[in-house]
């Protein structure tokens, strides 16, 4: 039966987040239904739903998080400070905290794997990459202190940040040594900047 006050905040869905990410990566995607998560987090399908409006979101559950960096890396960085940096520096940051946004998160290879292996999954990480372009291109135009073009940088950093994590996770998931794969995510996404200002940003 499921707990009394399970429609709770952000422990009940921390809790959900949890189960549905470990019978998935035990038992795939596709073969874990939303009332089997319920049913292990003890909470009904109605909760489930309440916090993750879509299946797929339960184990792609930091798109929230990924439109928050983007935000605050326009709207806070310091006064006169270019946009570009703000972007590279939030990346980096990223990758030296082994945060999951980043691509290297340690024991990162059970979550690519089953990604991989679900087309709704695939669809549905292409879905945020699209919202999260949407998003930085949005902050961009409202912020009178950048001077480019905010469509191209939107398009361009999203789809080469995808690129190169979707490189890392095949190089992990085909047995590369993993400090070597981080090294080498680290320069391409110094490279992805590199081209990024050459391309699109004026230096400032």
């Amino acid at each position: 039966m499921p707990r009394t006050g399970e429609r709770g905040g952000p422990q009940t869905r921390a809790r959900i987040s949890e189960v549905a990410t470990r019978l998935f990566l035990e038992r795939g995607f596709d073969t874990v239904t939303v009332a089997e998560v319920a049913r292990e987090a003890g909470v009904s399908s109605v909760t489930v739903f309440k916090h993750f409006p879509r299946k797929e979101d339960l184990l792609l559950d930091r798109a929230v998080d990924a439109v928050e960096l983007l935000r605050s890396a326009v709207r806070d960085r310091a006064p006169g400070a270019d946009v570009l940096a703000s972007l590279r520096d939030a990346a980096l940051r990223l990758v030296d905290a082994r945060h999951p946004l980043s691509g290297v998160k340690d024991d990162s290879i059970p979550f690519f794997r089953t990604v991989a292996a679900s087309p709704a999954l695939v669809a549905r990480a292409r879905e945020i990459a699209s919202d999260l372009q949407r998003t930085l291109t949005e902050e961009l135009e409202r912020d009178p202190a950048f001077e480019g073009d905010g469509t191209l940088l939107a398009a361009f950093f999203i789809a080469g940040y995808g690129t190169v994590m979707v490189e890392t996770a095949r190089r992990l998931i085909a047995g590369e040594p993993p400090s070597a794969v981080v090294d080498d995510h680290r320069a391409r996404l110094e490279r992805l900047f590199d081209a990024l200002r050459s391309g699109v940003v004026p230096t400032p």
